[in-house]
C-alpha cells in the first residue's frame, strides 16, 4: 500500500462521544498498521457552537484514551493550519472558481421559504430536497433580493449524473445526483459549509483514506461531486457501522453516559475503554477479546470490521475494566486512581501498594476503591446497617468474642488458623463464622478477602474493632 494518510476531524462543540472516539481509534490503528500518518484536524467552522475550551478538552481526552497523532493543531505539521477557522482564505479561490464556472450559484431563499417548500414536498410524498429555484436568477433579481437585506448562501449545482464508488467496508455504492438536490457550500455568514471545507482540506492535506461512521455515507456523493468539479483527486472511503444503544437506536443520552469523559469520571481505565471500543464490532482474532496496544496495531484491518452495527454493552465494558484493574501494574493503577483520592490517601497507598492490590479484587471501577480505604487507613470504623444486622444475629457475638480471646491469648498465631479453630469448636458453618468477623473488622458485609485484611491490618486495630463490635 502506498503512503497512508488518514485524519480524525471532530468539531469542538462538546464532549467526545464514544462513537466518535471509536472512529478516531480506527484511524489511528489503520495508520500505525501501515506505517502511515494520522492527522487531527479541528472542524470549527460552526462559530456559534465551537470553542477553544472544548478543543483543549477534546485533545486532552483523546490523549487520555491513548490516541496520538502525527500532525495537528497542538503539534503542527507540513499541511497546516489544522483548524478550519484558520483556513478560510484557503477556501476562497475554490469558491470563486465554482461560481465563475457556473458550478455553484447564490441562493437568496429565506429559512421560512425553504421550510414551506420542504413541507409542501413532504405533503406530496416527495423527498424534501431543494428545488433549485435560485439557479438561474437574473442580475436584476439578485440586486432586488440584496436590497431587501437578504444575505445569500452559495449552493452547488448538482449534475444530473450517477456517482459510483467502492467503499472499503460496504462495497459498491451508487447515488443519483437527481435525488440529492443542490446543497449549500457556503453559509450566509460567508463561512464554508462542511462538505466543501472537508473536500478541500482532505485534498490539500493529501488524505488517502477517509474512515468514518456510516452516518456520513450520505455526504460522500456530495463530496465526490465537489472533487470532480474542482478537479481534485478523492481519497478512498470506508464507512464503518455505528455504535448503537441496547435498543438498536443511535447511542444517545437516553441510553445513559455516552461520552469518553463521563466514563473517565466514573473510574474506567483508558486501557479498558480503548480495548472495548476496538473489539466492539471488530474481530481482531477469533476467540480473543483482550489485546495489547501492539497487538491491536498488528492485527487491525478494515476487513475485520463487521458490516453490522455494534451494540454498546455496559456490562461487557465493566467486565473488561475489572480485567485491567487486576492485570495492570499497581503503579499504573495508582497513577490513574489519583484524581479519586485525597492527597493523604494517595501517599499512604504509594507507601503500601499492597493495600490497593487487596482492594482491586472487589471493585469494577477506580471510583469504587475509596469506599474500601477506611478499612486499611483508619483505626476506628463506622458500621453499615447490614454489618450491624450480621453482628446482632444469633451466635455472632459468640464468634466475635471467641476470636477476640484467641487473638489476645495467641498474639503470634496465624489469624486464618484461629478462624479454622473456631469453626471446629463451635460447629458453625464457615459462613456463619466468617461473616460476623468480616462485619466486626471492616464495618461492612463486602470487601477484600479476610486473609489479605489480616495480613495488612495492625493486630491491635483488629483487637480494638472486635471489642467495639461486641458492644453493638
Amino acid at each position: 500500500m502506498n503512503k497512508v494518510r488518514v485524519r480524525f476531524a471532530p468539531s469542538p462543540t462538546g464532549k467526545l462521544h464514544l462513537g466518535n472516539a471509536r472512529t478516531a481509534i480506527f484511524n489511528m490503528l489503520f495508520s500505525l498498521h501501515y506505517s502511515g500518518k494520522f492527522v487531527l484536524r479541528i472542524e470549527d467552522t460552526d462559530l456559534e457552537r465551537s470553542a477553544r475550551v472544548y478543543e483543549k478538552r477534546l485533545i486532552e481526552t483523546l490523549h487520555w484514551l491513548g490516541i496520538d497523532w502525527d500532525e495537528g493543531p497542538d503539534v503542527g505539521g507540513d499541511y497546516g493550519p489544522y483548524r478550519q477557522s484558520e483556513r478560510l482564505e484557503i477556501y476562497r479561490p475554490y469558491i470563486e472558481r465554482l461560481v465563475k464556472e457556473g458550478k455553484a450559484y447564490y441562493c437568496y431563499c429565506t429559512q421560512r421559504e425553504l421550510e414551506e417548500e420542504r413541507r409542501g414536498l413532504l405533503l406530496r410524498g416527495l423527498p424534501p430536497r431543494y428545488s433549485g429555484r435560485c439557479r438561474y436568477l437574473t442580475e436584476r433579481e439578485r440586486r432586488r433580493f440584496e436590497a431587501e437585506g437578504r444575505r445569500p448562501t452559495i449552493r452547488f449545482l448538482v449534475p444530473d449524473e450517477t456517482i459510483k464508488f467502492f467503499d472499503l467496508i460496504k462495497g459498491e455504492m451508487r447515488f443519483e445526483g437527481a435525488a440529492i438536490g443542490d446543497f449549500i457550500i457556503v453559509r450566509s455568514s460567508g463561512v464554508p459549509a462542511y462538505n466543501l471545507a472537508v473536500v478541500i482540506d482532505d485534498a490539500l492535506m493529501e488524505i488517502t483514506h477517509v474512515i468514518r461512521g456510516e452516518d456520513h455515507l450520505s455526504n460522500t456523493p456530495c463530496q465526490l461531486f465537489l472533487y470532480k468539479a474542482l478537479g481534485l483527486k478523492p481519497p478512498k472511503f470506508a464507512h464503518h457501522p455505528l455504535l448503537l444503544g441496547p435498543d438498536r437506536t443511535k447511542l444517545s443520552k437516553r441510553h445513559g453516559d455516552v461520552s469518553v469523559e463521563e466514563y473517565r469520571e466514573k473510574g474506567f481505565l483508558p486501557e479498558a475503554l480503548l480495548n472495548y471500543l476496538v473489539i466492539t464490532g471488530t474481530v481482531l482474532e477469533r476467540g480473543r477479546e483482550i489485546f495489547s496496544r501492539e497487538e491491536m496495531i498488528k492485527l487491525f484491518k478494515l476487513e475485520k470490521l463487521s458490516k453490522s452495527n455494534a451494540i454498546f454493552d455496559l456490562s461487557k465494558l465493566k467486565w473488561m475494566n475489572r480485567h485491567y484493574l487486576r492485570s495492570l501494574p499497581l503503579e499504573d493503577i495508582l497513577d490513574s486512581l489519583r484524581p479519586f483520592l485525597k492527597e493523604e490517601e494517595f501517599k499512604k497507598l504509594k507507601e503500601n501498594p499492597k493495600i490497593l492490590g487487596a482492594i482491586l479484587e472487589n471493585v469494577e471501577t477506580l471510583k469504587d476503591i475509596p469506599g474500601f480505604l477506611d478499612i486499611f487507613l483508619k483505626k476506628g470504623l463506622s458500621y453499615t446497617e447490614e454489618a450491624r444486622d450480621i453482628i446482632k444475629q444469633k451466635g455472632a457475638k459468640e464468634v466475635i468474642d471467641l476470636f477476640y480471646q484467641y487473638i489476645v491469648a495467641n498474639k503470634h498465631k496465624d489469624l486464618m488458623g484461629i478462624l479454622d479453630e473456631i469453626i471446629l469448636e463451635t460447629g458453625f458453618k464457615k459462613r456463619k463464622v466468617m461473616m460476623p468477623i468480616r462485619a466486626a473488622i471492616t464495618g461492612s458485609t463486602v470487601g477484600p478477602e479476610l486473609k489479605k485484611i489480616f495480613e495488612l491490618l495492625p493486630r491491635e486495630w483488629i483487637v480494638e474493632r472486635l471489642a467495639k463490635a461486641k458492644d453493638i
